[in-house]
């Protein structure tokens, strides 16, 4: 199973690209440094709560949804676990 960082951070690559930002744009508009959305992007930094806000902000979306698409992701490639 591969680390939620990981997977967060592709879900965050990914809206940024729907949205046409670059990551210094979304760094501007969350008050997140460039280069730490980088990290994030590329699963080596673990986001706090503060900065999955502000990222999600700048997204135009919602910390829950950011969430939810990551566990999707994460149960999608999990092996099969009863769901009860």
């Amino acid at each position: 199973m591969r680390p939620f960082e990981s997977i967060f951070g592709e879900v965050v690559r990914k809206q940024r690209r729907e949205l046409g930002l670059s990551q210094e744009e979304l760094g501007f508009r969350s008050g997140l440094h460039r280069t730490y959305i980088s990290e994030i992007e590329r699963g080596l930094k673990s986001p706090s709560l503060r900065a999955m806000i502000g990222i999600a902000q700048a997204l135009d979306t919602r910390v829950s949804t950011l969430m939810m698409l990551t566990e999707n992701i994460s149960l999608a490639q999990s092996p099969a676990i009863s769901k009860n």
